[in-house]
Protein backbone atom coordinates (compact mmCIF):
# COMPACT_ATOMS: atom_id res chain seq x y z
CA UNK A 1 0.00 0.00 0.00
CA UNK A 2 1.35 3.40 -0.94
CA UNK A 3 0.38 7.05 -1.29
CA UNK A 4 -1.22 6.37 -4.67
CA UNK A 5 -3.62 3.96 -2.96
CA UNK A 6 -4.72 6.74 -0.58
CA UNK A 7 -5.31 9.12 -3.48
CA UNK A 8 -7.19 6.53 -5.52
CA UNK A 9 -9.31 5.42 -2.56
CA UNK A 10 -10.32 9.00 -1.72
CA UNK A 11 -11.32 9.49 -5.34
CA UNK A 12 -13.29 6.24 -5.51
CA UNK A 13 -15.15 6.87 -2.26
CA UNK A 14 -15.80 10.50 -3.20
CA UNK A 15 -17.27 9.35 -6.52
CA UNK A 16 -19.46 6.80 -4.73
CA UNK A 17 -20.74 9.62 -2.52
CA UNK A 18 -21.47 11.62 -5.66
CA UNK A 19 -19.61 14.81 -4.74
CA UNK A 20 -17.12 16.84 -6.72
CA UNK A 21 -13.58 17.61 -5.60
CA UNK A 22 -14.65 21.24 -5.27
CA UNK A 23 -17.66 20.47 -3.04
CA UNK A 24 -15.73 18.05 -0.84
CA UNK A 25 -12.91 20.59 -0.43
CA UNK A 26 -15.26 23.37 0.64
CA UNK A 27 -17.36 21.04 2.82
CA UNK A 28 -14.17 20.15 4.69
CA UNK A 29 -13.39 23.86 5.15
CA UNK A 30 -10.53 24.08 2.68
CA UNK A 31 -9.84 25.93 -0.53
CA UNK A 32 -11.69 24.65 -3.59
CA UNK A 33 -8.56 22.90 -4.88
CA UNK A 34 -7.69 20.97 -1.68
CA UNK A 35 -8.99 17.55 -2.77
CA UNK A 36 -7.74 18.09 -6.32
CA UNK A 37 -4.23 18.64 -4.95
CA UNK A 38 -4.48 15.33 -3.07
CA UNK A 39 -5.87 13.47 -6.10
CA UNK A 40 -3.18 14.84 -8.38
CA UNK A 41 -0.34 13.86 -6.06
CA UNK A 42 0.70 17.37 -5.06
CA UNK A 43 -0.07 16.75 -1.39
CA UNK A 44 -1.38 14.27 1.15
CA UNK A 45 -3.70 15.00 4.07
CA UNK A 46 -2.33 15.14 7.59
CA UNK A 47 -3.52 12.43 9.97
CA UNK A 48 -6.17 14.68 11.48
CA UNK A 49 -7.37 15.71 8.01
CA UNK A 50 -7.43 12.07 6.95
CA UNK A 51 -9.76 11.33 9.87
CA UNK A 52 -12.04 14.20 8.80
CA UNK A 53 -12.01 12.86 5.25
CA UNK A 54 -13.04 9.40 6.51
CA UNK A 55 -15.85 10.94 8.54
CA UNK A 56 -16.99 12.95 5.51
CA UNK A 57 -16.95 9.83 3.33
CA UNK A 58 -18.83 7.92 6.06
CA UNK A 59 -16.18 5.24 6.48
CA UNK A 60 -13.94 4.24 9.34
CA UNK A 61 -10.17 4.30 8.77
CA UNK A 62 -10.30 0.49 8.78
CA UNK A 63 -12.94 0.49 6.05
CA UNK A 64 -10.93 3.05 4.09
CA UNK A 65 -7.95 0.69 3.90
CA UNK A 66 -9.99 -2.49 3.39
CA UNK A 67 -10.44 -2.49 -0.37
CA UNK A 68 -12.29 -5.80 -0.22
CA UNK A 69 -15.35 -3.75 0.79
CA UNK A 70 -16.69 -2.24 -2.41
CA UNK A 71 -19.20 0.12 -0.81
CA UNK A 72 -18.07 0.71 2.79
CA UNK A 73 -20.53 3.52 3.56
CA UNK A 74 -23.45 1.25 2.58
CA UNK A 75 -22.07 -1.62 4.65
CA UNK A 76 -21.75 0.81 7.54
CA UNK A 77 -25.42 1.85 7.13
CA UNK A 78 -26.54 -1.78 7.30
CA UNK A 79 -24.41 -2.27 10.40
CA UNK A 80 -25.88 0.80 12.12
CA UNK A 81 -29.45 -0.24 11.27
CA UNK A 82 -28.87 -3.78 12.50
CA UNK A 83 -27.63 -2.74 15.95
CA UNK A 84 -31.13 -2.39 17.34
CA UNK A 85 -32.92 -5.18 15.50
CA UNK A 86 -34.62 -8.08 17.19
CA UNK A 87 -32.96 -11.48 16.89
CA UNK A 88 -35.61 -12.72 14.43
CA UNK A 89 -35.10 -9.67 12.19
CA UNK A 90 -31.33 -10.14 12.23
CA UNK A 91 -31.78 -13.78 11.22
CA UNK A 92 -34.05 -12.68 8.37
CA UNK A 93 -31.50 -10.10 7.27
CA UNK A 94 -28.79 -12.77 7.29
CA UNK A 95 -31.00 -15.09 5.23
CA UNK A 96 -31.65 -12.36 2.65
CA UNK A 97 -27.97 -11.37 2.50
CA UNK A 98 -26.95 -15.00 2.11
CA UNK A 99 -29.42 -15.50 -0.71
CA UNK A 100 -28.29 -12.37 -2.49
CA UNK A 101 -24.61 -13.22 -2.16
CA UNK A 102 -25.27 -16.68 -3.63
CA UNK A 103 -26.90 -15.09 -6.68
CA UNK A 104 -23.50 -13.76 -7.69
CA UNK A 105 -24.44 -10.09 -7.33
CA UNK A 106 -21.27 -8.07 -6.79
CA UNK A 107 -22.88 -4.62 -7.17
Amino acid sequence: MDTQYIRDRITALRNQKGVSEYKMSTDLGHSKSYIQSISSGKSLPSLSEFLYICEYLEVTPLEFFDDSISYPSLVNQIYELSKHMKKEDLELLIDVATRLSCDGNDD
